[in-house]
């Protein structure tokens, strides 16, 4: 039997890169797969290919910072698939910006979507779990940034820090109802965003100890140990998976 089988989950920020990962390695392993992101267009061409390939996935389109919308695609997955076992809280953004001249819009959509998005799918998507009564998984995607000093990230390595004490603050609340709760903390990674930038691979090749920067599929990888059943006395922690880099930390400046 296949590690997910008969699972649902929710991927929040799977239209492309790490969490599109995460889905397509949950479907071939058997799971049933709602992929969110906020373009439309990514989120149908990203569910289409994973359907094709491996089957059950759908998507569904919106603001996962917007707790309405979390609380639609809760409901969405249960009408679909008839329960719901993972919560994957990827949606992110990265907003850089001098800490003197950091704007006040910008900090809160940062933490609106960082923190307030990933607090409410794990509240809303928990109480589906505990409501079933058979456990579950929640995972954030935390980063290094919550580690280790980035220029010009403040805000952002602020909300990731935060997303790790999140995790174990909730194990109080929902170790009771057999869900763990973890987060994964991505060092570089190879995705379509950054390797827009040119020098980007060569950059991190050279700081990172392990000689390259993470593939999507590594950072996947690590997530799935988590929400899989290998992992079902995990919970609470965090895993860094950056190839060395915060053992040593140089700056890609």
């Amino acid at each position: 039997m296949k590690t997910f089988q008969n699972q649902v989950a929710i991927v929040t920020g799977a239209g492309q890169g790490i969490g599109l990962e995460i889905c397509r390695q949950l479907a071939a392993q058997g799971a049933s797969v709602v992929l969110n992101d906020m373009e439309a267009s990514l989120a149908e061409e990203a569910a289409r290919s994973i359907q094709k390939a491996h089957g059950r996935c759908i998507a569904f389109a919106g603001d996962a910072s917007d707790t309405l919308f979390i609380k639609e695609m809760v409901a969405e997955a249960v009408k679909h698939f008839g329960k719901l076992d993972i919560a994957v809280a990827n949606a992110g953004i990265t907003l850089f910006g001098d800490f003197f001249e950091y704007k006040p819009e910008d900090f809160s959509k940062v933490m609106s979507v960082n923190l307030g998005g990933s607090f409410f799918l794990a509240q809303l998507a928990s109480r589906q779990m505990k409501e079933q009564g058979s456990g579950g998984r929640v995972l954030f995607m935390s980063s290094v940034t919550g580690h280790q000093a980035h220029k010009n990230l403040a805000a952002y390595g602020m909300s990731k820090a935060a997303l790790e004490m999140l995790a174990k603050t909730l194990v109080l609340e929902l170790s009771p109802y057999h869900i763990t709760v973890n987060a994964i903390a991505p060092g570089a990674t190879a995705t379509e965003r950054t390797l827009n930038d040119p020098d980007y691979e060569s950059t991190w090749s050279r700081i990172t100890p392990i000689g390259k920067p993470a593939t999507t599929s590594d950072i996947a990888h690590a997530a799935l140990f988590l929400i899989s059943p290998q992992a079902g006395h995990v919970t609470g922690q965090t895993l860094v998976v950056d190839g060395g880099w915060t053992s040593v930390s140089p700056s890609p400046y």
